[in-house]
């Protein structure tokens, strides 16, 4: 083979490789709004919300529309208990998963009936930390609360851990609200969804 024949060959199988990679990416971004659209909530053992950025213990945008859906979820007795999950991120005065539980119980969600669970610094951390609570009770179900574009690979890295997922989006997400928003932060799931499936937990 000519030295022209193998550089047609080689570019032949990039083409072929960045064809197999779009549609690979195309389906995954597909994947991720469809179960953005999808309420899966039911019956359950517990609610996990899955923490976003708190500002001096209050709450964001994100995580406020998360919170008030939990509120919503537990009011109509799908879980008797809630789990708050994220860490102190870059603040080091104020968990997620604390300024969570103080948020739901000025909402009306009695303390006893909140579990905080500040461990996780990334979405994987957090629900390996939520599964080895889980699990260490018996626990095997539970409804996952999370913006819409970020429950495609929720669901994927509880399931993998062995729970039993439903997921519900927040309606009130100001992301899923937004076209722009949405399109990147869905486009940024299926790059941070692929690394994951090459098992690089970020």
């Amino acid at each position: 083979m000519t030295g022209q024949s193998k550089r047609v060959v080689v570019r032949v199988l990039l083409g072929l490789l960045a064809i197999v990679i779009v549609a690979y990416g195309v389906s995954i971004y597909s994947a991720i709004r469809v179960q953005a659209g999808r309420d899966e909530a039911q019956l359950s053992d517990c609610i996990v919300v899955l923490g976003a950025a708190q500002y001096n213990g209050r709450p964001s945008p994100v995580l406020k529309a998360r919170l008030d859906h939990t509120v919503d979820l537990f009011n109509r007795k799908l879980a008797p208990r809630i789990i708050t999950t994220g860490g102190y991120g870059l603040d080091k005065k104020f968990t997620e998963a604390g300024a969570s539980r103080e948020y739901l119980v000025k909402h009306g969600v009695p303390a006893a009936s909140i579990e905080v669970d500040p461990n996780g610094e990334t979405t994987f951390q957090s629900v390996r930390s939520v599964k080895e609570r889980l699990q260490h009770e018996g626990v095997r179900s539970c409804i996952v609360v999370s913006d819409g574009f970020h429950l495609f690979r929720s669901k994927a890295i509880f399931t993998h851990e062995g729970i039993l997922v439903y997921p519900s989006p927040a309606p009130g997400s100001p992301i899923e609200n937004s076209p722009v928003a949405r399109f990147w932060h869905s486009l940024r799931e299926v790059l941070v969804y692929f690394v994951y499936r090459l098992g690089i937990h970020i």
